[in-house]
């Protein structure tokens, strides 16, 4: 098909790969994420489920035409000679214990190409670097890596999903303005409860002619408009590692926006959705669908329904959306991944100092520092 839509599906959704809600059954994730109904984009990432996901993907794929819908692949993360370190994973296959530059190459093309078998197709619409470290976002090897699988025909183009938290801010500007001509994709964290850090990269993003995916448009579930401060969150749920607290305050901010929701007949997840669209950087908005765990919860598919049903123009004017934005201002909630102002000694897996030209990207480097303690909470 080509590029992706404006909204999409991710394989994280429906609670098996990643831990939100109730896990859903194979069969009915499967039918979740056929193309088709309204949705034609599709996002997967080798490593979640170390290739089950990429599995359940084909599945649901299987027999829809392949020019009606676009593909979003994502591989970084080496679950085949790495070992899971715990919470934090696997490793990225940039790690110098697992191999040096001289050997990207060869592991991009077998990681994309393992990718694209489980897949059952012949090529990614978009092929994304997934929560590169401090080396994907600066080796020249690591986007020669990348330009290969391209040339070979194994994806039509090339993209960067900073993560897993949110805050790598820095990194993705840098490597914008040092691999911008390789990249036509970025995804982000974004919602109008979570305006900062990822509004730091839209201009850069425009600059250098990236379209934007943007991811947790829905805010952990609550624009879904179903979660309340009195429902628990099971122990493995990964939300449970907020901060008590976070749906009601996020509930309250919520309600503010809710009047020009409504006065453009969108329902609260279709707001969110609309307000990252209204962003001239931003292409597509994918939220998680989430199967919540209380008794009485809407169905997952109802989620699929509303997500199906938003404008592909955003109707938000400019003043909708700088309400909304200063509505859900979180700036300084959280301290920054990656490289950081602040930063001393040496690297961390996730911070690092600056690096050379990094003070030059046209950030105050007071936005870049934890300013605000009550603030909504990073996302998880």
């Amino acid at each position: 098909m080509g590029d992706p839509g404006h909204v999409a599906l991710g394989a994280w959704s429906g609670g098996r790969y990643l831990h939100f809600g109730a896990p859903v059954d194979e069969a009915r994730l499967e039918a979740l994420l056929r193309p088709g109904a309204g949705i034609s984009t599709v996002l997967t990432a080798d490593v979640y489920g170390q290739g089950e996901a990429d599995r359940l993907v084909g599945r649901a794929v299987a027999g829809v035409p392949r020019d009606s819908f676009s593909l979003v692949g994502a591989i970084g993360h080496d679950f085949v000679d790495g070992e899971r370190d715990g919470s934090r994973g696997f490793p990225r296959f940039t790690d110098p214990a697992l191999r040096g530059e001289d050997a990207y190459a060869d592991y991009v093309r077998r990681a994309t190409e393992a990718s694209l078998e489980r897949c059952g197709v012949d090529a990614f619409d978009v092929l994304l670097l997934h929560n590169p470290d401090r080396i994907g976002y600066s080796s020249p090897a690591v986007w020669e890596a990348l330009e290969a699988v391209r040339t070979g025909g194994l994806t039509r183009s090339l993209g960067i999903a900073p993560g897993p938290a949110n805050g790598f801010t820095l990194d993705l500007i840098g490597c914008l303005e040092r691999f911008g001509s390789s990249i036509d994709w970025a995804m982000v964290i974004l919602n109008p409860l979570e305006p900062w850090p990822g509004e730091l990269a839209l201009d850069a993003a425009a600059r250098h002619g990236v379209r934007v995916i943007t991811r947790v448009v829905d805010y952990g579930g609550l624009f879904w408009d179903d979660l309340r401060p009195e429902h628990p969150l099971e122990r493995r749920d990964h939300r449970s590692f907020r901060p008590d607290g976070w749906v009601a305050r996020g509930r309250e901010r919520m309600e503010a926006m809710r009047p020009i929701a409504e006065r453009h007949g969108l329902t609260m997840g279709q707001l969110a959705c609309a307000w990252n669209l209204a962003h001239p950087a931003v292409a597509c908005a994918v939220p998680t669908l989430i199967q919540e765990a209380f008794p009485g919860a809407r169905p997952i598919e109802s989620q699929r329904d509303e997500l199906a049903a938003v404008p592909a123009e955003s109707p938000l004017t400019a003043e909708d959306v700088a309400e909304i934005r200063a509505l859900g201002d979180n700036t300084g909630c959280m301290a920054l991944k990656g490289a950081h102002p602040d930063h001393e000694g040496p690297d961390r897996p996730d911070r690092w100092p600056l690096q050379p030209g990094q003070e030059r990207l046209g950030i105050d480097p007071d936005l870049l520092r934890q300013r605000v303690v009550a603030g909504p909470p990073r996302s998880l």
